[in-house]
């Protein structure tokens, strides 16, 4: 399924992105050394309970996964990249977190995600990752306007990646979002310009690159969620929702 938004609905989805971003923002300020990813769960569903929302994640069963997941933020630590199950375990210094969080208000869904490092230390090239990821989502998004393909945010994507020396897994990637999480069309990471859904006003995206530092393969832990590289490497992970426009795209998940 395919939605586009009216105007109304736009700003509603504007609220939840505020929300989405303030709740990520938060957490990013509380994930010191010592912290315990289950805490971070527990303040997040805190918080989006707090502001009459509800998580995207708590009752989410998909096909890939062991569902449902049965928490409200996915806590991703240095090899794990997507679908962090939080468990029992406490940051370290140089920790590398990714957090992603959903949730919806007033019957619009939000998207986003953010990877930082925790405490002073930093593995080499962790940041170069991050600050790669980052320039791919931002890519995409000036690729977005109306009368742009999905191809032509693939495209754009890519290209970042690829040129910054790493290898792309399509398989999991962007999305379409609105009343759910996940929607058509799918947007993967890579992809060839000119081809795909058209854009329109109204369409919202979730955007999300991500890469592993040395492999595109993926292995799925014993919980049956946490997806981790391959080979054991660092790993990014960058996410956006916006909103297509008349004159381009709206990012709905940015802090205020």
């Amino acid at each position: 399924m395919i939605e586009i938004l009216s105007p109304a609905e736009v700003g509603r989805a504007r609220e939840t992105g505020a929300l989405v971003a303030e709740i990520l923002q938060t957490m990013k300020a509380r994930a010191a050394v010592g912290t315990n990813l289950l805490d971070i769960d527990r303040w997040t569903k805190a918080m989006i309970e707090q502001a009459g929302a509800v998580s995207c994640y708590v009752d989410y069963a998909p096909s890939f996964g062991r569902g449902p997941f049965g928490h409200y933020i996915c806590t991703s630590v240095n090899d794990a990249v997507l679908h962090g199950l939080p468990h029992d375990y406490a940051l370290a210094d140089g920790d590398v977190l990714t957090l992603d969080l959903a949730v919806a208000l007033n019957g619009v869904a939000a998207d986003s995600a953010i990877t930082f490092v925790v405490g002073e230390s930093r593995s080499p090239g962790v940041v170069g990752m991050i600050n790669s990821t980052e320039r791919a989502l931002a890519a995409g998004i000036a690729a977005a306007r109306p009368g742009a393909r999905v191809g032509d945010l693939s495209h754009a994507i890519g290209s970042v990646l690829r040129a910054a020396g790493y290898r792309i897994n399509t398989v999991f990637g962007g999305h379409g979002i609105g009343s759910s999480m996940h929607q058509e069309p799918s947007v993967p990471n890579d992809g060839r310009p000119g081809r795909g859904y058209p854009l329109r006003p109204g369409l919202l995206l979730a955007l999300e690159p991500w890469v592993m530092a040395d492999t595109a393969e993926l292995v799925t832990d014993p919980d049956g969620w946490t997806l981790r590289s391959a080979t054991g490497a660092l790993t990014a992970h960058s996410e956006h929702t916006i909103a297509i426009t008349d004159d381009g795209a709206e990012i709905l998940t940015l802090p205020r």
